[in-house]
């Protein structure tokens, strides 16, 4: 299908004379380059004959960028910028961290939030509080005032009362958890049904009782470990179980599923811009790890028993070696990255007694494992 006039309109669902310069750099994104290219002053001259003939400078800068993307120079975030400078495409990232969901990505909230940005834009570009030729020049007031009006539109409640940036959060948190929710299923039916044919290892009832003592200990003291096993169990002061066998598999299940993980939004900052303590980067490492990662490396140690090496080398190579049908690391580059996640467990299963001081699985790790998996995919 050619690029011309008939199209952008098709494309954009207005008239000729109602095409904004989003509308028309939209429909030259959604075709070959080289295509849009050929087309422009074809576009320029139709929309021009039907009294919207937008402004030299958009042309100009459409055939920067059409160029640039056809050389493969162009990146993605000088075409995004590139669009937002249309005076009516919202900001995909803002100053305060809102992140726009991708465009399939958008749910009924995101996608209805988005059209009534759009259509805001519209009535400021229309009301001259926005000056799409100083966008597209770059002029760092005009693109400063751009940004402010959106984010002073994304947390200002609408009529009706909603806050257009709670809500598509919120949203885009719902739909998080409920696939979160479906690999923790599919992981436990997983984990139940590759071990349903192995014997149920005894429990290690002394040294459940050591390293229970050892835990509230830690968990009572400041500093590492006990501030990472404090994040991932999420116990306050007065919330430690008396039970040795409840307080383990807490802590151990809290690993693989961390109950306060990443910082939130006020600490994105520091995520963003590199600077993360000890105990950010362990609890990151621990989120980032994949459930599947999770049943290759336990599953790998309780077929094997007590007395296997459990180092994250090991872990690594046990997990892409897996013949049980959901390991994907096959590159030398993806084994390094699941041994460095892996780096920050194995010194904290030495502390919950998973593995001794050679980094050798125990009794109680061969044991306690299963459970703790178990525990951390299971419903509440």
């Amino acid at each position: 299908m050619g690029l011309d006039l008939d199209f952008a309109v098709r494309h954009s669902g207005r008239p000729p004379w109602a095409l904004t310069r989003r509308d028309v750099a939209r429909a030259l994104l959604a075709v070959p380059s080289a295509q849009a290219l050929v087309a422009l002053p074809d576009l320029q001259r139709e929309l021009t004959a039907a009294g919207n003939p937008l402004s030299t400078a958009f042309w100009r800068s459409a055939r920067e960028i059409l160029t640039r993307i056809e050389a493969g120079v162009a990146t993605v975030g000088e075409v995004q910028r590139w669009l937002e400078a249309s005076g009516t495409e919202p900001i995909m990232l803002t100053r305060s961290f809102f992140l726009w969901p991708a465009e399939d990505e958008r749910g009924p909230v995101a996608s209805e939030m988005y059209a009534r940005l759009v259509a805001f834009l519209e009535e400021r570009l229309a009301a001259g509080e926005i000056d799409p030729d100083a966008l597209v020049a770059g002029d760092p007031e005009a693109r400063r005032a751009y940004e402010e009006l959106q984010e002073r539109w994304l947390n200002t409640p609408l009529p009706d009362g909603r806050i257009p940036s709670e809500e598509v959060n919120d949203e885009q948190d719902r739909q998080f958890y409920a696939v979160w929710d479906e690999e923790e299923e599919f992981a436990l039916s997983e984990l139940r049904r590759l071990l349903e044919d192995l014997p149920e290892p005894p429990c290690p009832e002394e040294e459940l009782r050591s390293a229970a003592a050892r835990l509230r200990a830690t968990l009572a003291a400041p500093g590492y470990p006990g501030t990472v096993l404090r994040a991932c169990t999420g116990f306050g002061a007065d919330g430690i179980p008396e039970s040795d066998e409840e307080l383990w598999l807490t802590v151990a299940a809290g690993l693989v599923a961390p109950a306060t993980g990443l910082p939130g939004e006020a600490d994105a900052a520091r995520f963003i811009d590199g600077e993360l303590s000890r105990e950010d980067s362990i609890l990151a490492s621990l989120c980032a790890i994949q459930y599947t990662d999770w049943l290759a490396a336990v599953v790998a140690l309780v077929r094997r028993g007590p007395g296997v090496l459990a180092s994250p080398e090991r872990l690594a190579r046990f997990i892409a070696d897996s013949e049980d049908g959901f390991a994907e690391a096959d590159e030398p580059e993806d084994i390094e990255a699941i041994e460095k996640l892996f780096s920050v467990v194995t010194p904290l299963w030495a502390h919950l007694g998973i593995v001794d001081r050679s980094e050798v699985l125990t009794p109680l790790g061969w044991w306690g494992l299963p459970k703790a998996l178990e525990r951390a995919w299971s419903p509440g």
